[in-house]
């Protein structure tokens, strides 16, 4: 892309931003609010997980409150402004990221590859950021850890791979579902990113003691177990929850065989996603695949899989689109179908009683497991 035409987009994106902050977005930020007041609780001491506060609980781990502390300390407008610019930055991040990552595309790949993964997944990334949610956040950091361990796969780097760990070790802090890249690094050895991510996940643990002290450290812990354990059941059947389980309890109506089901689907993907480690362990260049995999079944496989998180897929939707030639015809149009219909599923474009059909059957998990299973074919015809 031309210098100049990048530039302007860049801008224009920015001043879009800006007017969508400014008469819109600063008026919502409900769950950015919620982690604003946990800032303040944990800056005085309090208690973080309060039945009063209902639907509008903190469900995130102590270690995360410490994160907000510094903007509770500003006006609630003004720490809009500045998470929002946060977000905004972490999304830019992960499309620069995910562009290292992916490469350019092969000579007969697919010359929109770079431009029309973002488009696809817009409205997740527009949701992100009316909600002020944390996930960019989170996914820029584990874009960045996948790309310090695949340049450590390149030039045999220590200290990339440990501050890889590090990265890694500060996400799953931050929320436990990054914690999926455990058993990849102990398949794959990662032995140089593995201690010092747990080292940091131990201190995350240990960082709430400066304020409630060991004993009460150890009482805000268990109760945010406590939440989590309490809230879930009834937010399965919530209509942005795209979760395989909240899938299923939509359609069965009845906990103890959406459970049962659930089980035997992990177990299934867990021996799917081996098969596909283990198809690409001679293969060059193998991490960006898997890493996209995993970080597309983060939504998925968490309960609490809700549908903005799908911002996580973004490598998983480059890639497909990079080698978009490389599939059969018949194939790159059931894709395309796919990518219009996540795209398209909008709230605006759809209306109130179509759009909550569309959520309440869970379209959006069968969207993104066949975005899944093209990643598998690439796999295995040996074009990822």
């Amino acid at each position: 892309m031309d210098p100049r035409l990048r530039n302007r987009l860049a801008a224009g994106v920015i001043l879009a931003a800006v007017l969508a902050f400014a008469f819109r977005v600063q008026r919502d930020m409900v769950d950015f609010t919620v982690n604003y007041k946990a800032g303040d609780r944990l800056l005085h001491g309090e208690t973080l997980y309060r039945i009063e506060d209902g639907h509008y609980q903190f469900k995130y781990s102590p270690f995360c409150a410490i994160l907000y502390l510094p903007l509770s300390l500003l006006p609630l407008a003004a720490a809009k402004g500045v998470w929002f610019g946060v977000v905004l930055g972490a999304m830019a991040v992960m499309i620069v990221l995910t562009r290292r990552l992916i490469g350019p595309s092969p000579p007969d790949g697919f010359r929109a590859a770079a431009a029309l993964p973002p488009l696809v997944l817009a409205r997740f990334f527009f949701r992100e950021l009316d909600l002020g949610q944390i996930n960019a956040v989170l996914t820029a950091i584990l874009l960045g850890m996948i790309l310090l361990l695949a340049r450590d796969e390149e030039r045999r780097n220590r200290r990339k791979s440990a501050l890889a760990g590090v990265l890694w070790g500060t996400a799953v802090a931050m929320k436990p579902y990054a914690a999926i890249f455990l058993p990849y690094f102990l398949l794959k050895k990662k032995w140089n990113a593995l201690w010092p991510g747990l080292l940091i996940l131990a201190l995350s643990l240990v960082a709430p003691a400066m304020f409630y002290g060991f004993p009460g450290s150890l009482s805000v812990h268990l109760e945010w177990i406590g939440t989590l354990s309490k809230s879930t059941p009834g937010l399965l059947s919530a209509q942005d929850n795209v979760s395989i389980l909240a899938f299923l309890m939509k359609w069965t109506r009845n906990i103890e065989v959406s459970r049962l089901v659930y089980g035997g689907i992990l177990l299934v993907l867990a021996f799917a996603v081996l098969a596909f480690i283990l198809r690409g362990r001679r293969r060059a260049g193998s991490l960006t695949a898997e890493a996209s995999l995993l970080l597309l079944a983060i939504p998925l496989i968490s309960p609490l899989g809700w549908d903005y998180t799908f911002i996580a897929s973004l490598p998983a939707v480059a890639l497909v689109f990079a080698r978009f030639r490389s599939f059969p015809p018949i194939v790159r149009v059931v894709l395309a179908v796919n990518f219009a219909v996540i795209g398209l599923s909008a709230f605006d474009l759809l209306g109130r009683d179509l759009f909550a059909g569309f959520m309440t059957a869970s379209i959006l998990t069968l969207n993104f497991l066949l975005l899944g299973a093209g990643l598998f074919h690439l796999r295995f015809s040996g074009n990822a």
